[in-house]
């Protein structure tokens, strides 16, 4: 992969619109697209709430963004989770949009990495594991809900991961890097979230003793690195999204020249 194509940025916006604009700004200098909750839910309501007109209009909206994006270029954030049944079925209906990614809970157990997998078509299955905001303030957060550290977790849904079907993984740096430990885990690509350059502040809402800049986590052999806010709304300093993006795949170029050490 180039540089920039290691980057994922979230449209994790309500308005169709800024979304458009979103992706004519970084479409050069980004890898992917995540589509999230957010977006889908908000372009839902958008066509199922407003007048007729408006309604339609919204939907040629939607059309439009479907048609500036390649599907290489999606990574459809639906964190499916139920039983193996439903969450096949659901798979089956997402492939036929032959996006990049279509990500699921691994928390959902084996069986659902299995129907998933069998049902993903031409997309990577990744697994959701352990959430970046776990941890943020309470430490005994992740015992209560999986009992057990969230690095040890982690692994346990990597190895569910990697012996079901799944193409990748999703987790902290923390936890991505643990991963990079072992050669049982190279077929897995390791996405992350919870990653921040030094220049951009980071948001309350994710666990700052699991993050690390984009050169750690590279360095780290994290494959690609979730980064929104830092691109979005970058600071007064830096320019505007895409000099914000162009500057992280600068970070990225250079972590990439480091190899990665396995155990």
């Amino acid at each position: 992969m180039q540089p920039h194509e290691r980057i994922i940025f979230p449209l994790d916006m309500s308005s169709i619109h800024s979304a458009i604009q979103m992706v004519r700004t970084l479409y050069k200098h980004v890898g992917v697209f995540k589509i999230g909750f957010e977006a889908i839910y908000s372009s839902m309501a958008e066509l199922l709430l407003h007048p007729e007109q408006d309604a339609i209009n919204n939907l040629k909206a939607i059309i439009a963004l479907r048609r500036m994006l390649s599907p290489e270029k999606v990574f459809l954030d639906v964190k499916l989770a139920d039983i193996p049944n439903t969450v096949g079925a659901a798979m089956k209906a997402l492939a036929r949009l032959e996006a990049k990614i279509v990500n699921i809970h691994a928390s959902a157990g084996e069986e659902v990495i299995k129907a998933a997998a069998a049902n993903k078509g031409k997309s990577l299955l990744f697994g959701v594991t352990v959430l970046t905001s776990i941890n943020s303030k309470n430490p005994k957060e992740c015992v209560s809900i999986f009992g057990s550290d969230p690095i040890t977790k982690v692994l346990d849904f990597a190895h569910m991961l990697a012996d079901n079907g799944a193409d990748g993984v999703i987790c902290a740096p923390a936890e991505g890097l643990q991963i990079r430990r072992f050669f049982c885990f190279n077929k897995l690509i390791v996405a992350c979230p919870n990653v921040r350059p030094e220049w951009a502040a980071g948001p309350d809402d994710q666990a700052k003793s699991r993050q690390m800049t984009p050169g750690e986590a590279i360095r780290a052999g994290i494959d690609m690195l979730v980064i929104g806010r830092p691109i979005a709304k970058p600071p007064a300093g830096i320019g505007g999204p895409a000099a914000a993006a162009q500057m992280i795949a600068e970070e990225i170029k250079d972590a990439c020249a480091v190899p990665v050490q396995n155990e």
